[in-house]
């Protein structure tokens, strides 16, 4: 089962937690459930609880100013949908669309979502060296969009409204 979204109070996403831990803080009433997954439920002796998908703190939190989301392999993958950026096909590795070997490196407008094959014909070659055009460009996304695309599974009726508006798809 995926990660739970925290909210803070005033409903900008903090993070992601695990299952155990988001319903400790809403047992603890620290948190309140705002979407649960639909059918499913956790009971025990005395707690019948919906499963919570995302949860939003009772106290707001003062957290640190993050001007970025950190560059990852995954989030680079999650970015571009599982898409290869220069077939359209499903995507499974990450390719550097400056090569490493001519000085690029791992960040978020070098790095696109890449299908094995086209990583592999593509190899040490810039996309235009290669003739294999982009079928969109990089984006750094914000923390924030960077949590949400990370909570999607596809569907974007999952998330609710309120939560996905600032999205860039």
């Amino acid at each position: 089962m995926r990660d739970t979204l925290v909210l803070n109070a005033s409903f900008e996403p903090l993070s992601t937690v695990t299952l155990n831990r988001a319903v400790v803080l809403v047992l603890q009433d620290k948190a309140v459930v705002e979407q649960e997954h639909p059918r499913l439920r956790m009971r025990a002796a005395a707690v019948d609880l919906p499963v919570p998908r995302v949860i939003r703190l009772c106290r707001y939190v003062r957290v640190p100013f993050r001007r970025q989301a950190p560059w990852s392999r995954r989030g680079v993958l999650i970015r571009d949908q599982h898409r290869c950026a220069y077939c359209g096909r499903r995507a499974t590795t990450v390719d550097h669309v400056v090569p490493r070997a001519q000085g690029g490196g791992d960040n978020w407008l070098n790095t696109v979502a890449s299908c094995a094959e086209d990583n592999h014909r593509k190899a040490d070659r810039t996309p235009e060296q290669a003739g294999m055009p982009l079928l969109h460009q990089p984006f750094v996304p914000s923390p924030a969009e960077a949590m949400l695309l990370a909570m999607r599974t596809g569907e974007r009726s999952e998330l609710p409204e309120w939560l996905g508006q600032s999205t860039a798809a």
